[in-house]
């Protein structure tokens, strides 16, 4: 890379978690998308079906990393709490 003065655009230098994220997301893609619902007449229908499946991860699919919370809801649970000024739902309830 430093022979054609290119320069990485993600991640650092021995660091071989920097990228798990990403990679974990694609395989989940390719998995669920790329695979099962192909094949693809062309590019056009590859990206209809990435919007689709992209508004239903974030919007429908549970997510263990949220306790079970799609990040949608997760999204507006957090943006109730942040007006509250309460960390935890359970205050919120509390509180009222």
């Amino acid at each position: 890379m430093a022979e054609q003065d290119a320069v990485a655009s993600v991640g650092s230098r021995g660091d071989s978690y920097d990228n798990a994220l990403a990679e974990a997301l694609n395989s989940l893609f390719k998995a669920e998308v790329i695979r099962n619902l192909g094949p693809w007449q062309g590019l056009d229908d590859v990206e209809i079906a990435t919007a689709e499946w992209a508004h239903w991860f974030n919007t429908f699919r549970p997510h263990l990393s949220l306790g079970g919370m799609t990040p949608e809801a997760f999204r507006v649970e957090h943006q109730l709490c942040v007006t509250a000024g309460v960390d935890t739902v359970a205050e919120l309830l509390n509180a009222r």
